[in-house]
């Protein structure tokens, strides 16, 4: 869940706004989906136009503390601006920029600079509270065309996507007002939705994050179930708009021709063949250039590798991650906790393609309740509500069962049991109190991260791994573990012989290693590629690195955290290739890293690819390239046999009936492509068959066959 939490806490480092009139104190809180507060923001407004803000946020025992303050000019945009406080992993937060004139400078941690700029601009920080978003809303309204320039580049758009009128909470002195649903473009790689108010100059209402959390201005709370229906309601109407484009489907039986199809079994790359696909699914592979009888349309791959669909084997989808996951030829993606409604419903769109995303093999996520929780799924009590989560799960269609770590570890064992009984396995974090060797003795069947994996010879009793401890223990112990010790040797033996499949996430993890101004290694191979804001994202740290010591003590720990997966593969226990981060390319970077643990490029290909099937329960219709399953396949530039990297060199995806462009989708949100050439559909001139003239009048037909049928 790192992805989702930790993009949360930057977009939730930035909360709310009150108007720039006369000094005034404001007051908000952010409440989770469960009624649960999880934070809070204060808002002052000064006479003298300054405006103070004090943010914090703690959801799964982490999250930022903020406290800024702002002056705007008189074209709504930011003058002057300063940050401090902590980052969701504990790094410092120290930010600050200046305009004076035509002069615009600024100052992080990760970063400074300075540009000359004429007329309107916003400055975007890089750790911020909403009410930034506020001032940004009405700047962005009184432009002519709705957009603004931003600092220190880009382009901010904004447009009113919906109105309603709202009541205010305290029915004894009734209040109402008009509010908008607004969408911003330019920042990240995904609409951002706010409710903001009417009128000549409006202001930052709320925000709703469907499924998570709302926060609305003091006094109008109750509106959250009412907003959140009719945002999801034009959000929807949006994404069912990019599907119609950028989904293009496969009528009738489409060849594939000429395509060297990697064999997940072997690990190898056949000869070229010919590869059928009718309704969604793969209906024979035969040796390139055979003769073709019946197909309407054929896609010259040109020697092109064909991967089956990749597997994300720790997502946290939501509905506009689908076009990411597909542009890298990820198709599946093992979501490992969500808010169970929305989930659903994405499910229910994908199956009706009005969204663009991979097919979803759901984990049920199963919390305890302490003042840790994260508060996704069920937050259970006790044993009978722990079943009763079961038992939704189970019925729901859910494979696998994922426990975090505020679990009560009393039950634990019951609860894996139980779970089994439905049919589901059952993976996660270590609950709080154990280790992992544990959670392997009550039933565990995978654990997540890395981290947990190795927490196993780091915890004590009182470690409080629902804390930063969880990350902050590793960091500074891992470097020195003895890989080659009896209880280190004793445990991967163990994980082998019980055949434990291992979810590293190494890609997530390397955050541990990453000081400000650095690179994000997992996305250096991507960062020319992508929009600048979301490029100037990888390079901000997240942990707190006091030194240089510790510097050097964080990256041995993380180089060794790499080394011991490929330690467990080698010793034959199962790895799957998951990301807990940006959708796509992290799943890339996973498996380059994979290679960097001593894996081959075409054994880590195997484990995205057969493993993820094999581990998600679907190897009847996925995972390989053979007739009768899914037609879940990716062509890809280049041989990431050989060298991995080129599996970021897809070229097209066919999966659920649809030919998918990747070229298409990076164009659509901003990203340099990656590869130019994409492979057209030709419509081949009928052969077996006259389709051409297919259809019929089966009544008229019936009342002539019953006529001769008569004179028989």
């Amino acid at each position: 869940m790192l992805n989702r939490l930790s993009l949360l806490s930057l977009a939730l480092a930035a909360a709310f706004g009150a108007s720039a009139h006369a000094a005034s104190t404001t007051q908000y809180l952010i409440i989770a989906e469960n009624g649960k507060q999880i934070g809070q923001q204060v808002v002052q407004h000064e006479d003298d136009g300054l405006t103070k803000v004090r943010f914090s946020y703690k959801d799964n025992g982490r999250g930022p503390e903020l406290e800024e303050q702002f002056r705007v000019g008189a074209d709504g945009t930011m003058t002057e601006y300063t940050v401090k406080g902590s980052s969701t992993f504990g790094n410092a937060v120290n930010e600050h920029f200046e305009r004076k004139g035509d002069q615009a400078q600024w100052k992080a941690t990760s970063e400074q600079g300075s540009k000359s700029v004429s007329g309107p601009a916003a400055y975007l920080p890089l750790n911020s509270s909403f009410e930034v978003v506020s001032a940004n809303i009405a700047a962005l309204a009184a432009t002519a065309d709705g957009k603004l320039p931003l600092l220190p580049s880009g382009t901010l758009s904004q447009r009113v996507l919906d109105t309603v009128e709202v009541t205010g909470d305290d029915a004894a002195h009734p209040q109402t007002q008009t509010v908008q649903l607004v969408a911003q473009t330019g920042v990240g790689l995904s609409p951002s939705f706010y409710w903001a108010t009417t009128g000549a100059k409006p202001r930052l209402f709320g925000v709703v994050i469907p499924g998570f959390a709302t926060m609305l201005e003091q006094g109008w709370q109750h509106n959250g179930a009412a907003l959140a229906t009719r945002q999801k309601a034009a959000e929807s109407k949006m994404l069912a708009d990019v599907a119609a484009q950028l989904q293009h489907p496969l009528t009738g039986l489409t060849v594939v021709r000429n395509a060297r199809v990697f064999d997940s079994e072997k690990a190898t790359v056949d000869a070229p063949s010919d590869v059928y696909v009718l309704r969604g699914r793969i209906t024979a592979v035969l040796p390139a250039g055979a003769p073709v009888r019946g197909a309407v349309n054929q896609i010259d791959a040109g020697g092109r590798i064909m991967l089956p669909g990749l597997f994300d084997m720790h997502g946290h989808v939501d509905r506009w991650s689908g076009a990411l996951n597909l542009a890298a030829g990820v198709t599946s993606v093992r979501d490992m906790g969500n808010d169970n409604a929305q989930l659903q419903q994405m499910l229910d769109e994908t199956v009706a393609g009005k969204l663009l995303a991979p097919q979803v093999v759901p984990a049920g996520f199963l919390e305890g309740e302490s003042p840790y929780s994260a508060n996704g799924g069920f937050v259970i009590k006790d044993l009978a509500q722990a079943k009763n989560a079961i038992d939704w799960y189970a019925e729901h269609g859910y494979p696998q069962l994922k426990i975090y770590n505020s679990f009560p570890k009393a039950i634990l064992k019951e609860t894996v049991a139980y779970a089994h009984s439905r049919g589901m396995r059952v993976s996660g974090h270590i609950p709080a109190g154990l280790r992992a060797q544990q959670a392997l003795d009550a039933g565990y069947d995978e654990i997540q991260h890395i981290n947990q994996v190795l927490l196993n010879f780091l915890v004590t009793p009182t470690t409080e791994t629902r804390t930063l401890e969880r990350f902050t223990l590793p960091a500074e112990k891992v470097a020195g573990l003895d890989f080659n010790s009896r209880p280190v040797r004793d445990y991967v033996a163990e994980l082998a012989k019980k055949q434990i499949s291992i979810d590293p996430t190494l890609s997530a993890f390397a955050f541990l290693k990453q000081r400000d101004g650095d690179m994000s290694e997992p996305f250096g191979p991507i960062a020319e590629h992508m929009p600048p804001d979301v490029k100037r994202g990888f390079s901000v740290g997240t942990m707190k690195i006091a030194d240089d010591a510790s510097y050097q003590r964080y990256q041995k720990s993380y180089d060794k955290m790499v080394q011991f997966v490929g330690i467990l593969y080698r010793a034959g226990v199962p790895i799957v290739a998951g990301t807990d981060d940006l959708a796509g390319f992290t799943l890339q970077s996973e498996l380059q890293l994979l290679v960097k643990a001593g894996l081959t490029p075409a054994q880590a290909l195997q484990v995205a690819t057969r493993n993820g099937a094999r581990y998600t329960r679907t190897s009847n219709e996925r995972g390989s390239i053979v007739p009768g399953k899914l037609a879940d396949l990716v062509l890809v530039d280049g041989d990431p046999t050989k060298d991995i990297a080129d599996v970021r060199k897809v070229a097209a995806v066919i999966t659920r009936g649809y030919l998918i462009y990747p070229r298409e989708i990076d164009t659509a949100l901003g990203i340099a492509p990656f590869v130019q050439e994409q492979p057209a559909v030709q419509a081949l001139a009928p052969v077996s068959t006259n389709h051409a003239s297919a259809g019929g009048n089966d009544g008229a037909r019936a009342r002539i066959e019953a006529l001769a049928r008569q004179r028989d």
